[in-house]
């Protein structure tokens, strides 16, 4: 054919016996100009017209046609015009309104809306108070880029539980601190406003990952029972890869081994299967579900029903991660690693919508600990508490928490610890103030995030302390909390530990270290358990107690040397300077000794381990015109149901200790 379009026209013969040495194209690496060379921002409609020094993207490049070509008329050739020089990324992002917010809706907000947003501040806030409330998250690309990754490449490819740990802390710290931005509305315009997709997509892009390398069976330093409140943690510790995926799988077209393999599966509740069973799961194939450009369709042997169909013929074993219902947040989910399954049969039926669907019948494989049969144990717990073996009280505290705390023994004879006074608050001497009357808040409809005309914020460096749903967000030497004097209500969200339990407890009888306490509930991290309540004394009064030979075994004190750990954010991540992430250590005038022998609560049955999974915080309000020390513990990461909750409880120091003080008794003296 000689007609036609220049396009169609025949290629010049060439030897074919030739070898080309052709690379492949690897990178494209762009191009950014300098900020002062930034221009403004430009949104065109496709078709034009655009600003001078701005060319369209193809297609719309192309020059449109005047007339239409005839049938077998050659057509000249388009000229190419070499474009302009490219414009930055941060030109097409979502425009500044005038208060640094984004529009919810997801449309831009033009001049008149930008004007009626910015006279609704919440209680008159000023602008200069609003610029330094922004100004205090910038990007800084020079800090972002000098930050340093503390995981060698070895531990990226295999990890272990510390790193496991290291990597799931990191991305909680940076999410949590992303979360306590856009609660304050300072996330930059134009940026993801999810939290925990921002905080992984950071990590990843340095490399602050591990078990990057795919593999069947158990992956390094993820244990069973493990529980996530992200899909984005499943991919940060190679425990799943997909995101979004409900099939994970290695092998295939393009890999060495040409017949994909399933190596785990996420059971979420998407599709229609039967997870009810603590030991067989029957798991609905991917794919054919309806969407807005098709409807329902049968499912296909391809991609992950083609892995789990391999697998099954070679028997290999397959992570199974469910999905359970967050009772705390009914719309979203809590993931929990349950260990290695193997594929016994597969088939085919008929779905509920009428399309065909696969179905794989899984297996446990015996032997393991067990992790979602613990989920179901408590479901009858908490329907019937007299059906959970060894109970000897349904609630210690008598009703004097909210929510019961049952006391359990299935280790031993033991009836239950020694005689105390359950009491949910500290008892302090009138003399025992650590501080002056200071003035509290005077919002009245709550405090709000960002608002810096908050004194209980500007106590908090400006921030608020804890992210929407009551999660703290960082450590500090002192968390300020409103108090009885402030109008602004109990349902406050800077009055997270006067609020009482928020998961169901159990002191039990542990095996080797007396009594012990963990939740009925899952606990995530930053998560508020419990404070420690007893009676406030001073150093004197302890002295007295031991030459009176009273060795109390429940002592709490803040100045005792504690093991440094980081769990707070790194601010090198989010391109912050290093002030911004204040120190984590307790600062107080005089240490707070507490003794909870005679009077106490649940906390006074935390043991002491040195890898804890709770630590102590020191909060601060105001109680009849004094304000007084409050000691409460939050989860240092995420805890499975069951899992016996721990802390340090330090060590004296060495240097000037009198013998006294050598004597002291270190808590309950119990080590897990």
């Amino acid at each position: 054919m000689q007609g036609g379009s220049g396009f169609n026209a025949v290629p010049p013969a060439f030897d074919k016996s030739r070898v080309l040495d052709v690379k492949p194209l690897r990178s494209l690496k762009p191009i950014f100009p300098n900020a002062n060379e930034a221009p403004p921002f430009v949104c065109p409609s496709p078709s034009g017209p655009f600003p001078p020094g701005y060319s369209p993207f193809y297609p719309f490049s192309m020059p449109p046609s005047s007339e239409t070509p005839e049938v077998n008329q050659p057509e000249e050739p388009p000229t190419w015009t070499p474009p302009a020089a490219p414009a930055p990324i941060r030109s097409f992002r979502t425009p500044e309104m005038a208060n640094g917010d984004v529009d919810q809706s997801g449309k831009e907000a033009g001049p008149s809306n930008s004007k009626k947003r910015s006279s609704s501040r919440t209680r008159g806030s000023t602008s200069s108070q609003k610029k330094e409330k922004r100004s205090k998250f910038e990007l800084n690309p020079a800090i972002m880029t000098n930050y340093v990754v503390p995981i060698s490449q070895v531990q990226r490819d295999d990890g272990s539980r510390d790193v496991v740990d290291c990597v799931l802390i990191t991305f909680e710290g940076l999410r949590r601190r992303l979360s306590q931005l856009e609660d304050a509305k300072e996330v930059p315009s134009g940026l993801a406003r999810r939290s925990d997709l921002r905080a992984a997509n950071i990590l990843m892009t340095k490399g602050f990952r591990t078990n990057m390398r795919k593999r069947i069976g158990v992956v390094p330093g993820v244990e069973i029972g493990d529980i996530f409140f992200f899909r984005m943690e499943l991919c940060m510790v190679g425990l799943h890869s997909q995101s979004m995926g409900g099939i994970d799988w290695i092998g295939g077209k393009g890999s060495l081994d040409e017949e994909p393999l399933a190596v785990s599966i996420v059971s979420s509740g998407y599709y229609d299967d039967d997870a009810e069973d603590k030991d067989v799961l029957i798991y609905s194939g991917q794919g054919g579900a309806m969407t807005r450009d098709k409807p329902v369709g049968d499912q296909k042997l391809e991609r992950g029903n083609l892995a789990l169909e391999r697998s099954m013929r070679r028997a290999n074993e397959v992570r199974v991660i469910r999905g359970i219902r967050d009772v705390a947040n009914p719309n979203a989910k809590i993931y929990v690693y349950d260990g290695l399954y193997v594929i016994q049969e597969s088939w085919m039926e008929k779905g509920k919508s009428g399309a065909n669907t696969f179905k794989y019948k899984l297996v446990r494989v015996p032997g393991q600990p067990e992790a979602f049969a613990v989920w179901k144990s408590i479901e009858k717990w908490k329907e019937n508490v007299s059906s959970r073996p060894g109970l000897i009280l349904p609630d210690l505290t008598s009703g004097a928490e909210t929510i019961a705390v049952s006391l359990v023994n299935d280790i031993d004879d033991e009836k239950g610890p020694a005689y105390f006074t359950y009491c949910s608050t500290p008892k302090y001497s009138k003399t025992f103030a650590i501080v002056q009357s200071s003035y509290g808040c005077s919002c009245r409809k709550g405090c709000a995030a960002g608002d810096l005309n908050c004194a209980c914020i500007r106590k908090n460096s400006g921030d608020l302390p804890y992210t929407a749903n009551g999660v703290l967000v960082s450590r500090k030497p002192l968390v300020y909390e409103c108090g009885p004097s402030c109008p602004c209500g109990p349902n406050c969200k800077i009055r997270v530990s006067q609020s009482g339990l928020k998961v169901r407890l159990e002191v039990f009888k542990t095996k080797d270290r007396g009594w012990g306490i963990r939740s009925y509930d899952p606990i995530r991290a930053g998560a508020f358990i419990c404070e420690y309540t007893g009676e406030v004394i001073d150093k004197d009064r302890l002295k007295k107690k031991l030459q009176e030979g009273d060795n109390d075994e429940y002592i709490f004190d803040s100045s005792r040397s504690y093991e440094p750990f980081k769990w707070n954010y790194e601010p090198g991540l989010l391109g912050e300077e290093a002030t911004n992430g204040a120190s984590e250590d307790s600062d107080i005038p005089s240490p707070i000794i507490m003794t909870a022998k005679d009077f106490g609560n649940v906390a006074r049955f935390i043991n002491h381990s040195c890898n804890p999974n709770v630590f102590w915080q020191l909060v601060i309000y105001e109680e009849n015109n004094e304000s007084f020390l409050h000691i409460a513990f939050f989860a240092v990461r995420h805890i499975p149901p069951m899992v016996e909750l721990t802390y340090d409880y330090g060590t004296l120091p060495q240097e000037g200790i009198s013998n006294f003080e050598s004597e002291l008794p270190l808590g309950t003296g119990r080590s897990a």
